[in-house]
């Protein structure tokens, strides 16, 4: 193994542990740090910092893996060919939700019945596409894509990313867990088969945009 070849595995070890372990640690440790994690103006700090890491991780792959953004399913399909099979994706999430549910009346789990992102529709719209973005690029895109190349085993790629992705729902409870494990296997056979990281990002935003926001009614309603 040549140095080139060694610092590049090396590079992407770092890619991997921002893709897995970065946004449940930035998570961990605002509600260890800071004195009010549900205030307004610390979620959107929260944010922010996610998203940093959504371009300190988009920095590596171009700059220090020297791959192209292609490589984790960013391109080069048309924008319309994306959009379509993101609409695509989302119906065929309508059904992996309906089996989820069932999973839940079939174990008796339970959701909390007052579980809000935010009380405000602004912030939870931005939380909404920041888990679009950052939660297919780390989960799917990147770990994927790299884990699959280092290991040669396309299922150790797909299952440790899946199943850390259902783990750190765990604030959610069993039932938060089980349904970010049914719809996570769909976005990570989708993306296995398609590679195409914008689908998958327009899915996850509509499946958590629809209910959280849109269906939400404003107050006093």
């Amino acid at each position: 193994m040549t140095g080139e070849t060694r610092a590049a595995r090396g590079w992407t070890a770092l890619g991997l542990a921002i893709a897995l372990l970065g946004v449940p640690a930035i998570a961990l440790g605002w509600r260890l740090v800071v004195p009010d994690p549900k205030a307004l103006d610390a979620l959107v700090l929260r944010e922010v910092s996610i998203l940093a890491l959504v371009a300190l991780l988009l920095w590596l792959v171009i700059a220090r893996e020297r791959q192209p953004l292609s490589s984790i399913g960013l391109g080069p399909a048309p924008l319309w060919t994306s959009l379509a099979w993101g609409l695509a994706c989302t119906l065929l999430m309508a059904v992996g939700i309906a089996v989820a549910f069932g999973l839940l009346r079939l174990l008796d789990l339970h959701q909390d019945p007052n579980f809000r992102i935010s009380s405000s529709p602004w912030i939870t719209t931005l939380i909404v596409i920041r888990a679009a973005i950052a939660e297919e690029l780390f989960y799917r895109g990147y770990a994927i894509t790299r884990l699959e190349a280092l290991t040669g085993r396309r299922w150790i790629a797909a299952l440790v990313p899946l199943a850390l992705y259902a783990a750190f729902h765990y604030r959610l409870g069993a039932a938060g867990m089980l349904i970010a494990l049914v719809l996570g296997a769909i976005f990570t056979g989708f993306f296995l088969w398609k590679r195409n990281l914008i689908a998958n990002m327009l899915t996850h935003f509509l499946i958590d945009f629809v209910p959280n926001v849109l269906l939400v009614p404003s107050p006093g309603h």
